[in-house]
């Protein structure tokens, strides 16, 4: 996990039109909150944080918060919670910051990145992720930036439950250890289940 300085203020209008005028004036509405935090309106600046999501894309993001409020700042340690799109455009439009402390473990979901070739590929089948995130509970600064699952051994038929996958050091999964998170089908399987779902619609 990389540590990233962002600048905030705290906003003291809210509702539509607010976010509105923000947003062509080019900042975001944005909120910081957590269990032990009230939840704080805050202004955010759209491209500063676009740049800093494109220079660290696919690694996970802790921001070190400078909370501006009339004069006054503070430091916050947040990650990233949710961010809410434009339907048509697809831009930023809302930030959710999650605010964490660096002695207390924090619930996220982590990406799952798939290595090696399954034998049971190789053989014609098809590899299916069930999961593609998985969530976690660690500390702040031991968030992993993904969960590597080797499927080299994976033949047709197999399926690696989370209880299967080993976490890194000092992380623990929050999920099902039964639930399955890859899985090896036939390619016939496959077919026939594409095309039960094509009569069912």
């Amino acid at each position: 996990m990389i540590q990233v300085p962002f600048t905030v203020e705290v906003r003291k209008k809210t509702g539509k039109e607010i976010a509105k005028k923000l947003r062509r004036q080019g900042f975001i509405p944005a909120i910081l909150y957590g269990p032990q935090t009230d939840p704080l309106p805050l202004t955010a600046r759209l491209n500063e944080l676009k740049k800093i999501l494109l220079r660290h894309r696919g690694e996970q993001i802790l921001f070190n918060l400078t909370v501006q409020d009339d004069g006054k700042s503070e430091q916050r340690m947040a990650i990233i919670k949710e961010l809410q799109y434009h339907p048509v455009t697809d831009e930023i439009i809302h930030a959710d910051f999650y605010e964490v402390r660096m002695d207390r473990p924090v619930e996220v979901d982590v990406p799952v990145a798939v290595v090696g070739k399954a034998k049971g590929v190789e053989k014609g089948g098809i590899l299916e992720i069930l999961m593609h995130e998985i969530t976690v509970t660690c500390l702040p600064d031991r968030i992993p930036d993904r969960i590597e699952i080797d499927v080299s051994q994976l033949d047709v038929g197999d399926t690696l439950h989370v209880r299967d996958l080993t976490p890194p050091e000092g992380v623990k999964f929050a999920e099902d250890p039964g639930a399955p998170v890859v899985t090896i089908v036939e390619a016939e399987e496959e077919a026939a289940e594409e095309t039960e779902g094509e009569t069912t619609e």
